[in-house]
């Protein structure tokens, strides 16, 4: 894989280095990269980009990719890097819980825009679930998990979600679904409405999510319930069949089928799915990594390797159906797994954060290797954080913050205006996982490297030669990009709008010339 033109600049980069698109441009929020990579457009050829296929290998750190293709270098991702461009410095959403991280790919938005800030949160506004025997008094737990579905213990999830386990609407009191409940819109919906057909594969019913909030974005949504027949991720081996059921779901997809192969169905403009086999290998004791520099056990280097293997499945059928140098291909995940060195692995009781603080004043707290705290009374916010303060020690905390006591350092709209913010943060020391002793080994949805930075390639179809950009860049960039790719304005993604969310930096302006025109 070749690096191109290497000088430290500012981002207005400098005459000597190739110029990339504007349409293209570094993102505001970039730092300076070690170096700067672009495309010669004059050596490469673009053919029409009529699909995209993205596919998430959750858990998939940007130092794993990195070091499959340093190792592997006949393997189906070095291919595929090998006609792409490889962003070192990706960084997921914050928190890096698997709802935000797929929302920040297919909506362009942080939770400030989507609203959603992990599949198991709170709102001050929704009523409960009809199933809890609550009432209606406002402010709910939401939990967008498997227990919404009609029977967690079938493949099919007993035949969709439940209505009476989901959070309902304050006026209308009717069920606030996975889609209900995101604000902006996703690449889904823009897409199908060009008139693409749509397809996602995913490992619960509530991915629902990605239909967004017209419900129809996807027409074509497959979600085995990953939690069904006692849960496939109690091993690597039980995991990995359930992700080979969505990679069939992919191929005939590619033949032009549905995804059960039973119905003719057009080939999707976008479609893709997740991995969760290399997830589970990282948190199942006995698994994960030998040491910091990410070297993987037998059980993660199997994941690895079936993971990449089922890669080779998807990208030989784009190639038989001649639909491979047509389809641009994402390869990222939803979120990291921390801590990837073993010996950094602090168990701890997640009561302790809160010891001192009256039962009274928590509505919610959600905890993995982080800590997300609802109040009753957010009045009480200050007070809270002091004695939360006192419990440092004790409960492993790096940092507590909040809207009010820590204005500088806070990432979230105000949580007195949002409903669905939380009033306190509380980031861990690193390696510290809440949970219980023996159950996990590593955990992510929190803001630290091992969560955050993901792996993220874009392979293109026409680019002969691999790079690489170490460019700061967000997973929020992988939507506009897509769009921008088939054709589509990227600024008819609501979140795009608000956040004013750049296209990747470093796709070739030839593309603009050679892509397939949808408007």
């Amino acid at each position: 894989m070749r690096k191109l033109a290497t000088k430290k600049t500012a981002l207005g980069l400098a005459s000597g280095i190739l110029a990339v698109s504007s349409l293209f441009s570094v993102p505001s929020f970039a730092s300076t990269p070690k170096t700067v990579h672009s495309i010669n457009s004059t050596s490469h050829r673009y053919h029409q980009i009529k699909r995209v296929l993205m596919i998430s290998v959750d858990g998939m750190h940007a130092k794993d990719l990195a070091n499959y293709v340093k190792n592997h270098p006949h393997s189906n991702m070095a291919a595929l890097s090998h006609r792409g461009i490889t962003y070192t410095n990706a960084s997921t959403s914050k928190p890096s819980d698997s709802f935000p991280g797929t929302l920040s790919e297919v909506t362009g938005g942080s939770p400030n825009s989507t609203g959603v800030f992990y599949d198991d949160s709170y709102d001050r506004k929704l009523l409960p679930p009809k199933a809890w025997n609550q009432g209606d008094k406002p402010g709910t737990n939401v939990l967008y998990d498997e227990t919404i579905d009609k029977d967690l213990n079938k493949l099919n999830g007993g035949g969709g979600i439940n209505p009476d386990m989901l959070p309902r609407d304050p006026v209308t009191k009717k069920p606030v679904y996975p889609h209900n409940y995101v604000r902006v819109n996703t690449i889904f919906e823009v897409i199908k409405q060009a008139g693409m057909h749509t397809a996602w594969a995913d490992k619960h019913l509530a991915y629902d999510l990605l239909n967004g909030p017209s419900g129809k974005g996807i027409e074509d949504l497959y979600t085995p319930e990953i939690a069904a027949n006692g849960d496939a991720t109690r091993s690597i081996a039980t995991t990995e069949v359930n992700d080979d059921l969505k990679v069939k779901a992919i191929l005939n997809e590619i033949d032009g089928k549905d995804h059960s192969g039973k119905k003719a169905a057009p080939v999707p403009g976008m479609f893709g799915m997740n991995f969760q086999e290399v997830s589970v290998a990282q948190k199942l004791p006995g698994n994960g990594y030998k040491d910091g520099k990410g070297t993987p056990s037998a059980g993660l280097a199997e994941a690895f390797k079936h993971t990449d293997e089922s890669l080779g499945k998807i990208v030989n059928e784009l190639k038989k159906k001649n639909l491979y140098d047509s389809t641009m291909i994402v390869l990222t995940a939803k979120h990291g797994q921390a801590p990837m060195d073993p010996a950094k692995v602090k168990i701890t009781d997640k009561n302790l954060i809160t010891d001192g603080v009256p039962s009274n004043l928590i509505a919610h707290m959600t905890t993995d290797d982080i800590g997300m705290i609802w109040l009753t009374d957010q009045s009480k916010t200050a007070e809270v954080v002091a004695q939360i303060n006192k419990n440092k020690k004790k409960a492993n905390i790096s940092e507590v913050t909040s809207y009010v006591t820590t204005p500088s350092k806070w990432l979230f709209n105000n949580p007195a205006k949002d409903s669905r913010v939380p009033d306190i943060v509380i980031r861990p020391n690193d390696g510290v996982i809440y949970a219980k002793p023996g159950k996990k080994i590593a955990e992510h949805g929190g803001f630290s490297k091992d969560d955050t930075n993901v792996a993220l390639l874009v392979s293109i179809p026409g680019l002969e030669k691999g790079m690489t950009d170490n460019y700061a860049v967000q997973t929020t960039q992988v939507a506009p990009t897509i769009l921008e790719a088939l054709g589509l304005n990227p600024n008819k993604l609501q979140a795009v709008q608000k956040e004013h969310t750049k296209v990747l930096p470093g796709i070739d302006k030839e593309l603009d010339g050679k892509k397939e025109k949808h408007e």
